[in-house]
């Protein structure tokens, strides 16, 4: 070991691996950190005819660097300009190729970055490159002083001697609260916790003057794992390069540099060995199927994985929660639709055969004539989502999602109180590599830099970005990002075009397959077209809405980068719009269509609307859009949730882990590496896992389904119901992709959701407007109450369906639209359709009737008032709930008077501890000051000295 350096060459280097393989070779410094790269060593290829033929092993060695240049005159004047080097003693010519060049420079930029990293105090630890090319790993240990110094720096909270007690709420709530925890306790995981629960340490941030405040008992577990790790993904970060301006390892690994950089898992999470460390506790307790019914170990989840990661899970675990109460409500509604169907008055009477409503043909020429009565199946089963019921649910669901983002807000005031995040300040975020280029870019441009010598320009481009970094003035403006914005703006427009296009080619495609199938000889077929069109076309839009997903997906990623924001952070929030919008977009626009434009735009009888001048557009079933409606929600909502959530997630992980490896085993050589062990050790096993690439797809996920749940839940009371069974099943499956399929996430503190909870509490409003129009518009609901109240002889609905239904004398079909072969044709002098229009025999014929336009300003009407009465609703709710609890309210202010109290306690005591040296010292002097007056001059002369009194004070406050 050199300088905290431990050489692969070195002997220490075949020493055994540590049994743990969490260790230095020492088997004592933990491994905190693993940097993983591919080395491939130089084929070196000797200069014919130049230099000393022979070979020594101290001999130095100038390379001539190919280009690719093959002419003669280029090759033989670079072997002249090596000439009088070459004829020195002891040095040795050699032609490297451009791959081999490549390589160097990443062997250079290696070394220096690690040099660099050691200068800031870590250790480090390598792999001996013992093959001519493979796979070498770098382990980082950070010691004490790094440790200290670091969480000084990023002011980490850390838990210090003092405990107070944490006062409950007394009270109906404290006795509820206990019965609850008894109820619930086989629920609970086994895990570790506090022995006393009502006791909370007092947190402080970090600070090397006042080590005395902190329990500290062992200085190599004091900070925990997770907090390691953090510190020192915090030096790599900021740890620079001069080879091609590497402002850090996230640029390294960009650049090729480096594969891959992560901390280690606590071992393996299986296995018959009695270790227990947290990852296995994590598997047993949270991440196995087996352990469905358990609560999440959320604080456990929290140390292991951070805080960020720790919040999503905790909301995800609380929507889930809140799923429960809703799909129970959901199913009463549905229940009540199924009792309610054998007394519901207009279905009954379209079912009647003896109501002989012959209604127009579906179709030009080859429909003929049909009743009613056929369609009895869909009115039934319209009526089990399209009752008064459905009208309670949505108000209640608009409540639900107040509620709940409510408790979400509370919960995590709760969960910021315990995990110390109160109070927790903005971190100064490095600026993104791709920001950093760009910056340089625009200096170097500015200061008109000569790129005539390539070495001068490497430093000088390493010294403008250090200065770029320095002065806060120099950014990138509006102007320099533009290109991005106006490509943003003009793909992002394109990409909503093309949903639109998708959702308008299915329609085409119902269109026309409803019109062939209606020429078919074969009467089952055409008994059955709406519903083989409405199904054949759903599943069409489902794959387009997985496929479009994923081309979404990467599109936003891309936009968001030629963006160029300046922090992750930024980054993160301006992808998660872009991915929202797009998905949204791409998720509901077919259900928009059916719910608010599908039927609305048909025409009547003998003025159709056509679309490619043969084909009539659709309408809706004669029990409305709200059954197709359900159909579309149900069949889209499942599909994405089984395919895309659950066999995207289990199967690609898997598939891109096979190829990884069978990349890894084509690439190196089978050569035998005797310094390796035999068991693979724990870095070599997290290299293989996938890498994790942060949050956005499982909360986005959520989101889409948050929207099913709650936008138009009023056509589909058991959405919560399917969104409940999914996430059972979707907690423990990221459970247990965190913990077995990816690599140990870098640790992160956040003290809430960030951007996800505004994005929540907009489809919360926005699905208050949205169901007030599906209730208004695409349900019956309001033409019922019209008729029963306004028009119905008695108040019952009798008479509803013949009231809905206008004449149309089939003498005014256009020339060549009339049915080819009617069995209805001698007898039908008057066909009905769905609308409310004037008859033929009125002066105004089918132009829109009273009745019409009634209907129509009640259900405006309705939508105002269901929106403002639902909105206030909401807030009255969230007026109601506060935002922090208020055990957690005089928590934080008793936590801030015992911190006063515990510093002045603290200095009170050290204060007294010098005080008393200071008297026992002084006391000393006295003593020593009366002896020495009775000896002898020249004896008291070499001992009467100030210094020695002041030495001895020192000396003493030193051990203090």
């Amino acid at each position: 070991i050199i300088n905290n350096y431990l050489d692969g060459t070195q002997g220490g280097a075949t020493d055994k691996a540590s049994p743990s393989g969490m260790y230095f070779r020492d088997s004592k410094r933990k491994v905190d950190y693993v940097l993983a790269y591919h080395y491939r060593k130089r084929l070196a290829r000797p200069l014919h005819g130049v230099g000393s033929p022979e070979r020594t092993r101290r001999s130095a060695s100038l390379a001539l660097v190919s280009n690719g240049d093959t002419r003669k005159d280029r090759v033989d004047n670079a072997r002249g300009a090596l000439q009088e080097w070459l004829g020195l003693p002891g040095v040795e010519g050699i032609v490297l190729s451009p791959l081999d060049t490549l390589e160097e420079q990443k062997r250079l930029q290696r070394e220096e970055y690690e040099c660099n990293l050691v200068k800031a105090g870590l250790e480090i630890e390598k792999d001996p490159e013992n093959k001519s090319q493979g796979l070498s790993f770098v382990r980082i240990h950070a010691p004490w002083q790094v440790l200290s110094r670091e969480a000084e720096l990023l002011k980490i909270k850390m838990p210090t001697k003092k405990m107070y007690e944490i006062t409950e709420e007394g009270g109906i709530l404290k006795t509820l609260n206990e019965i609850w925890c008894k109820l619930t306790e086989p629920l609970q995981p086994q895990v570790p916790q506090q022995e006393n629960t009502k006791m909370k340490n007092l947190s402080y941030p970090f600070s090397r003057e006042k080590l005395y405040l902190y329990n500290i008992k062992d200085k190599d577990t004091f900070f925990d794992n997770a907090t390691r790790s953090r510190i020192v993904r915090e030096i790599l970060k900021r740890t620079s390069t001069k080879a091609r301006n590497s402002m850090g390892i996230t640029t390294l690994i960009a650049n090729n540099v480096y594969d891959a950089a992560y901390p280690l898992h606590d071992g393996e999470y299986e296995g018959q060995n009695d270790d227990t460390n947290e990852r296995k506790l994590l598997y047993q307790e949270w991440a196995r199927y087996g352990a469905f019914y358990k609560f999440q170990p959320i604080h456990l989840i929290r140390k292991y994985f951070g805080e960020k990661i720790g919040l999503y899970f905790a909301w995800l675990g609380l929507y889930t929660e809140f799923l429960i109460p809703s799909s129970v409500v959901g199913i009463i509604v549905f229940l009540y639709g199924c009792i309610t169907i054998e007394s519901d008055i207009p279905s009954k009477e379209m079912c009647d055969q003896r109501n002989a409503f012959t209604m127009c043909p579906l179709c030009d020429k080859f429909c003929d004539y049909w009743n009613l009565s056929s369609a009895c199946a869909t009115a039934r089963a319209s009526h089990l989502f399209d009752n008064p019921a459905t009208v309670f649910f949505s108000v209640f669901m608009a409540l639900w999602a107040t509620m709940f983002l409510e408790q979400w807000k509370r919960l995590q005031m709760r969960l910021s109180y315990f995990w110390d995040l109160t109070g927790l300040e903005e971190e100064e975020e490095h600026p993104r590599p791709e920001y950093e280029t760009k910056l340089l870019q625009k200096k170097l441009k500015n200061k008109n830099v000569t790129t005539e010598n390539p070495n001068e320009l490497c430093h000088s481009c390493y010294f403008v970005c250090v200065f770029c970094l320095q002065d806060e003035k120099e950014k990138l403006t509006c102007s320099d990002r533009m290109p991005g914005y106006a490509a943003n703006f003009g793909l992002i427009l394109f990409m909503i075009m093309l949903t639109f296009s998708a959702v308008f080619g299915v329609i085409v495609y119902r269109i026309t397959t409803a019109a062939a199938l209606s020429f078919s000889t074969n009467e089952t077929t055409r008994s059955n077209v709406r519903v083989t069109v409405t199904a054949t076309a759903v599943i069409i839009n489902l794959v387009v809405i997985l496929i479009l997903d994923e081309i979404y997906g990467a599109v936003a990623k891309w936009l968001t980068e030629i963006e160029i924001p300046k922090t992750e952070k930024t980054f993160e929030e301006r992808l998660i719009l872009k991915a929202f919008l797009l998905k949204f977009v791409n998720s509901y626009a077919p259900i928009f269509y059916v719910a608010f434009f599908k039927g609305r735009f048909v025409g009547r009888p003998g003025r159709y609307v056509y679309v490619f001048e043969g084909y009539r557009m659709e309408e809706c079933a004669p029990g409305g859009c709200l059954m197709e409606l359900c159909i579309q929600l149900s069949i889209i909502m499942l599909g994405k949730q089984l395919i895309q959530n659950n066999l995207f997630e289990i199967g690609i992980p898997k598939l891109k882990k096979l190829f990884r490896k069978i990349k890894d085993e084509r690439t190196e050589p089978k050569e035998m590496d005797t310094n390796q062990p035999k068991d693979p050790q724990q870095w070599h096993l997290d290299y293989t896992l996938e890498p994790f690439t942060g949050l956005t797809p499982e909360y986005m996920e959520m989101i889409i389904q948050f929207g099913f749940v709650t936008l138009f839940v009023a056509s589909f009371p058991l959405a919560p119901l399917f969104a409940l069974l999914n996430n059972v099943i979707e907690v423990r499956l990221d459970a247990k992709k965190f913990v077995t399929e990816l690599r140990r996430p870098d640790t992160v503190r956040a003290k809430d959701i960030g951007i996800w909870y505004d994005i929540l509490s907009g489809i919360g409003k926005l699905s208050v407007i949205i169901n007030a129009f599906v209730i208004a518009v695409t349900s019956d609901f309001i033409p019922r109450l019209m008729y029963q109240y306004a028009y119905s002889q008695n108040g019952t609905l009798h008479g509803f369906i013949n009231h809905t239904l206008s004449y149309f004398n089939v003498s005014h079909l256009k020339a060549g639209t009339q049915p080819a072969n009617s069995l209805f044709a001698p007898d039908v002098l008057f066909c009905r359709f769905k609308d409310y229009r004037e008859p033929p025999w009125s002066p105004n014929q089918y132009e829109f009737s009273k009745q019409y336009w009634a209907v129509l300003s009640a259900r405006l009407a309705f939508v105002i008032l269901f929106q403002n009465l639902v909105m206030f609703l909401s807030v009255l709710v969230d007026w109601m709930i506060p935002d922090i609890p208020k055990d957690i309210s005089q928590q934080i202010k008793k936590e801030k008077t015992v911190l006063v109290d515990f510093f002045l306690k603290e200095e009170h005591e050290k204060l007294k501890l010098i005080e008393s040296i200071m008297a026992r010292d002084k006391q000393k002097r006295k003593s020593g000051t009366k002896s020495r007056k009775s000896r002898a001059a020249s004896f008291s002369q070499f001992n009467r000295s100030p210094k020695g009194s002041f030495t001895s004070f020192s000396s003493q406050h030193t051990v203090v």
